[in-house]
């Protein structure tokens, strides 16, 4: 499949995808853009795109919709542009997938930061080099193969978002010590300030639904009440 070095823009209100067209191309970035939720969708789907910015009020159907259709064929980085600013619409956004969420009004300057966050992050987990001890690693019932991007957990495949994988590779690589949702977002988002920690206990949730065999109660991503989470090695 060829790909389309570029981000594929999901935006109906023209002033402002202009806008962020603008300053990503300042920056060295193909942008294309589409104000139809529909069209968005099929062309997402394609998986040509670099990135994916959805607005979750948009024509023919929300982002919300586009964000959970995607996930379920493409690992394409999804960005979620949106004014909605209440707690329980990022919760959802990321719930469906995203590897993000942004709240209008925003610094374009920050928009910028956090696509080339994750186009980096993304290049380097599906195309960089990996070290021989990178390449599997297996804790208790849970193996990860860095090279094929499978999960298996006891014995069965299941499959993770690019985000999820980076998060749980990154949490076995470190088994047994805590970190909390500031230095796991810090370690695997890389944004530092500029984002939600409530994008990673989202994930943590996600990843424990996915892996644990009971996720009510986790036995491999723990929570350390007051301290944020670790991955058991006992």
């Amino acid at each position: 499949m060829e790909k389309v070095s570029g981000t594929k823009l999901v935006e109906d209100d023209q002033d402002i995808a202009e806008l962020q067209r603008d300053y990503l191309e300042l920056n060295e970035m193909n942008v294309n853009i589409v104000a139809d939720g529909l069209v968005g969708l099929e062309e997402g789907l394609t998986g040509k795109y670099d990135l994916i910015i959805l607005d979750i009020m948009i024509p023919s159907m929300t982002g919300f919709e586009i964000c959970k259709r995607l996930r379920e064929e493409v690992d394409t980085p999804i960005l979620m542009v949106s004014a909605k600013k209440e707690d329980i619409d990022k919760i959802r956004a990321l719930g469906f997938g995203a590897d993000d969420y942004i709240t209008k009004p925003f610094s374009p300057n920050e928009l910028v930061a956090r696509v080339k966050s994750h186009l980096n992050r993304f290049e380097r987990l599906t195309k960089g080099p990996q070290s021989i001890s990178d390449e599997i690693l297996e804790v208790n019932d849970v193996r990860l193969d860095a090279k094929s991007h499978k999960v298996f957990s006891f014995d069965q495949e299941i499959n993770l978002t690019t985000k999820e994988f980076e998060l749980l590779k990154f949490l076995m690589k470190h088994p047994n010590q805590v970190f909390s949702k500031e230095d796991l977002f810090e370690r695997v988002w890389g944004l530092d300030s500029l984002g939600d920690t409530s994008t990673v206990v989202v994930h943590i949730k996600r990843l424990r639904e996915k892996i644990e065999f009971d996720p009510k109660n986790p036995v491999f991503l723990e929570t350390i009440w007051g301290s944020g989470y670790r991955f058991n090695n006992n």
